[in-house]
């Protein structure tokens, strides 16, 4: 793998080809981040994502028609060169965890660590196809693309501000009282994220270094297997 940088500004070319490359990993990225937050809640107690029909890999159970549809359509038609928006919440009723406060925080960790394993999938992937040299530019684009978004989205995920899960995991860490405190910026958590995006703050300060963190490790993790396919 090239060496890469993840910035907010994560989708600026708005061809048919590249809508194409982006769709399918996108689409995977997303619909199995929400499906494993579901799927951690059953395990640790709570099955209403579970009896909803939200543990599943069927996107349309995920999409959120503003989130996932208007915000993302209403920003390319704007020529934007970020492109944000969200997928439906999966329902988690924390009181019914079996351990709350520990459950929250692997609930939450559930998303990201899936776009993680998502990653390494994609990466190995990327070095398979080119080691038995298959001259595909359309798959090659896509394995980037699914490093790039499961990357993307598992760091900005972390962002430690409800209602990301970042924000969920800070909680299940903070004490009680503190917690409570916090728990307050939930209802305009999503506007302070938007702010700090557009301002550059997310992205220089959060986005980048913590993209390249990642990197490193992916890179790390799938070193034996690029040696073996080295020239």
């Amino acid at each position: 793998m090239g060496s890469c940088r993840y910035d907010v500004a994560m989708f600026t070319d708005y061809s048919i080809q590249a809508i194409a490359i982006n769709a399918i990993p996108l689409i995977f990225a997303i619909t199995i981040h929400e499906a494993a937050h579901g799927y951690a809640a059953k395990r640790l107690g709570d099955n209403t994502a579970f009896l909803l029909g939200r543990v599943t890999l069927n996107p349309l159970k995920h999409i959120d028609p503003i989130g996932t549809v208007l915000i993302p359509i209403a920003l390319v038609l704007a020529s934007s060169p970020f492109l944000v928006g969200y997928a439906k919440p999966v329902p988690v009723r924390f009181n019914q965890l079996r351990n709350p406060r520990i459950d929250m925080i692997w609930v939450a960790l559930a998303g990201p660590g899936s776009n993680f394993i998502q990653a390494i999938l994609w990466a190995v992937f990327w070095i398979l196809i080119q080691g038995f040299d298959v001259n595909e530019p359309f798959l090659i684009s896509m394995a980037k693309a699914g490093v790039f978004w499961n990357i993307g989205l598992l760091v900005f995920n972390l962002f430690p501000l409800p209602p990301l899960d970042g924000g969920r995991i800070l909680a299940g860490i903070l004490p009680r009282r503190q917690a409570l405190m916090f728990g307050k910026l939930e209802p305009w958590g999503f506007f302070i994220v938007l702010g700090l995006l557009f301002t550059g703050v997310i992205s220089q300060w959060w986005m980048m270094p913590l993209s390249d963190l990642f990197i490193a490790i992916l890179r790390a993790l799938t070193s034996p297997l690029r040696m073996v396919f080295s020239p």
